[in-house]
């Protein structure tokens, strides 16, 4: 049903059967649900000052009083500080929301409205709250407005459409219109397996107007969706054909092809023709069976007439075989902040494969859109929706999806900006890249690793290396960089491997070393990787790395083991990242999920395990982006050593149930902040190329946040990116 909430996990100050996904958030700050908060200005016009005071007056009783933040009660005033302070805490949004209903001023319900819906837009429940105080409270024009935005946040729910095709079933006057807006509806979801709710308002809505044919004509189109309630809907339909004549089931043009058709007597029945609709994956336009031959009476011409449907059902029973199982294991299709399970999201990565090879470009991008109100908060499934789009030619809605998921859903993940950072320099849009990079260092996760060599090494392929430089020493003037040692070391050592290697400058790279010597003393890790040598060529080193890592034996030697392949074709990412152009780098990260692709998720209803300290530091810091999904652990490849050399390979120790309302949460005891969890190797497996676009490392669980107490917890937009040690240094967010 697009989005439902689960009765169990919230209460609302609404009933029920009254919550049924906002305005989508234009901006990546929180501060951006705010714009409608911070301030209300005066502009009356000007006065005479002798007219001034009755003017006033009037006006004062003229219009509805002006809310401003000093006539916050105490309680909102308290909550709206907690929110501005933390934009993902969705407990406290909620307790906002019912402060506001509480006391039924409509200015104060629309600002926590406009600013809660910003950030969680999705929530169709709240949108339908949300017109229904407008209708209570405001005018028919804002309850339009209202759900026009609503449907434009939500596009491809169920449930929104379905509000607000009964809303005006209830006030449109004009059929048409009314029409014209299930139609809308239908382009959008009629093919959503749980699109009954949709399509049973619509024939409710001709049937009141006994408009039969009509009716004949959604029936035939229903029959060709494979909907949920396909079976109701066949018995229903062979019902509705025997109950009324045939000139009631065909529509004006029908009658005429038909009589026009049986008008020459010459032919034999075997030799007419009936045609059928051309198969679509959208119900837009009407179905229109040609039975040409059909009289408008008699019952032979109703047999013929009810075979062509038989037909659509048949053929669409078929589709429901096989993608019925898929649908099934769909147990949340609806947007929620706390996690999926593991058997959810290796389902709709299961479900998505055989779309992309059976369904059409069509389909494809429907149960894309449907996945990403469940998935709304894992970047892998934005980024997996980017890549299909890029395949098939379609930039601007790969463009499109990147933008939702860095400026809403994702955007407190890093992994999203790093993403976006690759494809943005790959579609030469150089701003928008180093953008992405400039968000990650000035506020989203200043001091990260990857992140901070990933843009060194973007400006030096833009030919700005004192640029890249600058970068490198800045980080190590960061506060949470000097109070780690470990990471201190690492950031040293990437800062001279790219003034020699890349940069071509060893007497400023011993100078970096000889400084972090002074500075750190006593690392190993410092000792072991201030004797590099030079670098081979980037054609050369691919060369030897492609037939080290291709599962075969090498000449003269045996078969490498699958972790030492999969840590020299790491090792090559790394190279590549420095010293390829972008090219170069998608070629080797697409190599390297061929060779290595991780396993699918398997496990079953088991949440994401806990941070994994097992994966090499490498690994941690260049891998291709496969998202990430994968459930099952991944044992990664042995750690790799300081001493490792761009131009020697040899890996060696070193540093390394659905109801239909959204309900609010009830009242509970205080519970434990919720855990972060490690994302493990990713979902390479089903992305085949899709590490073209850059090697990133996985962060963790979607967005979460530790629950405020008596409220349960929410496991969406968490507080930006948690810190994690591996083998000894920590690995980015410090």
């Amino acid at each position: 049903m697009g989005d439902q909430v689960e009765m169990g996990d919230a209460v609302s100050a609404a009933p029920v059967d009254e919550l049924m996904h906002g305005a989508a958030a234009a901006g990546g700050g929180s501060n951006d649900a705010f714009a409608a908060v911070e301030g209300n200005g005066n502009g009356n016009g000007h006065v005479s000052e002798a007219m001034e005071g009755q003017v006033q007056e009037q006006a004062a009783e003229e219009q509805p009083p002006v809310v401003d933040l000093e006539a916050l009660t105490p309680e909102e005033e308290r909550l709206w500080n907690v929110v501005k302070e933390d934009a993902a805490d969705f407990n406290s949004w909620t307790s906002l929301i019912q402060e506001a209903e509480k006391l039924e001023v409509l200015s104060k319900v629309e600002k926590t409205y406009d600013a809660f819906l910003a950030e969680f837009p999705l929530c169709y429940g709240y949108w339908k709250k949300y017109a229904d105080h407008e209708l209570k409270l405001g005018s028919s024009e804002k309850v339009v407005d209202v759900y026009e935005r609503a449907v434009k946040a939500v596009t491809y729910s169920v449930d929104m459409w379905m509000n607000y095709c009964t809303y005006a079933m209830e006030k449109f006057e004009d059929p048409e219109a009314i029409r014209g807006l299930f139609e809308r509806g239908i382009s959008f979801v009629g093919t959503d397996y749980l699109s009954h709710l949709l399509w049973d308002k619509y024939l409710e809505f001709e049937h009141m107007r006994s408009e039969w044919s009509r009716v004949a004509q959604i029936y035939t189109r229903i029959l060709q969706v494979p909907l949920q309630q396909l079976d109701r809907y066949h018995a229903s339909f062979r019902h509705f054909a025997y109950s009324h004549p045939l000139t009631e089931l065909m529509t004006d043009e029908e009658s005429e092809a038909s009589k026009a058709a049986a008008a020459p007597k010459d032919s034999p029945p075997g030799d007419q023709e009936i045609t059928t609709v051309p198969e679509t994956d959208g119900v837009t336009e009407p179905a229109k069976p040609a039975e040409v031959t059909l009289e408008p009476s008699g019952t032979e011409d109703l047999e013929k007439y009810v075979a062509v449907r038989e037909e659509f059902y048949k053929t669409s029973k078929e589709w429901d075989a096989k993608i019925r199982d898929f649908e099934i294991a769909i147990r949340r299709p609806y947007f929620h902040v706390r996690p999926l399970d593991d058997a959810q999201l290796g389902n709709w990565h299961k479900y998505l494969d055989f779309i992309e090879k059976e369904g059409g470009i069509e389909k494809t991008i429907k149960l894309y859109e449907r996945c990403l109100i469940a998935c709304a908060n894992y970047s892998e499934y934005w980024v997996r929706y980017v890549h299909r789009m890029d395949e098939e030619g379609k930039i601007e809605s790969a463009l499109d999806a990147l933008h939702r998921a860095s400026s809403t859903f994702v955007k407190r993940r890093p992994e999203i900006h790093l993403f976006a950072a690759r494809y943005q320099e790959q579609l030469a849009d150089i701003k928008g890249a180093r953008a992405s990079y400039e968000v990650l260092s000035n506020s989203l996760a200043p001091g990260l690793l990857e992140a901070i060599v990933k843009h060194a090494n973007f400006e030096k392929r833009q030919g700005n290396g004192d640029t890249a430089c600058s970068l490198f020493e800045s980080a190590l003037e960061l506060g949470k960089i000097k109070e780690d040692s470990r990471a201190r070391a690492v950031l040293y050592i990437q800062y001279a491997r790219f003034l020699d290697q890349v940069l071509k400058s060893p007497e400023k790279a011993r100078k970096v070393y000889s400084t972090a010597l002074d500075s750190l003393p006593s690392s190993k890790t410092l000792l072991e990787a201030s004797h590099h040598p030079g670098i081979s060529e980037v054609e050369y080193v691919n060369s030897l790395v492609d037939k080290a890592i291709a599962p075969s034996k090498i000449e003269g030697s045996s078969v490498l083991s699958a972790a030492d392949r999969e840590e020299l074709s790491i090792i090559r990412l790394e190279f590549v990242d420095s010293f390829g152009s972008v090219e170069d780098v998608k070629k080797s990260e697409a190599r390297h999920v061929e060779y290595f692709p991780p396993p699918k998720s398997t496990v079953e209803s088991k949440k994401r395990p806990s941070l994994d300290n097992s994966v090499p530091d490498r690994a941690k810091v260049h891998k291709p982006y496969v998202g990430a999904t994968a459930t099952a652990p991944v044992t990664g490849p042995p750690a790799y050593s300081g001493q490792t050399q761009w131009n020697t390979f040899a890996p060696q120790a070193g540093y390394a149930q659905q109801s239909q309302g959204w309900q609010q949460p009830p009242i509970q005891q205080p519970t434990p902040p919720v855990q972060s969890q490690q994302w493990n190797q990713g979902y390479a497996a089903h992305q085949g190329g899709y590490a073209g676009y850059g090697g990133y490392t996985s962060y963790g669980p979607p967005q979460q946040q530790a629950p405020v107490p008596q409220q349960p917890p929410y496991g969406g937009y968490g507080q930006g990116y948690p810190q994690q040690e591996v083998n000894g240094w920590s690995s980015g967010g410090w």
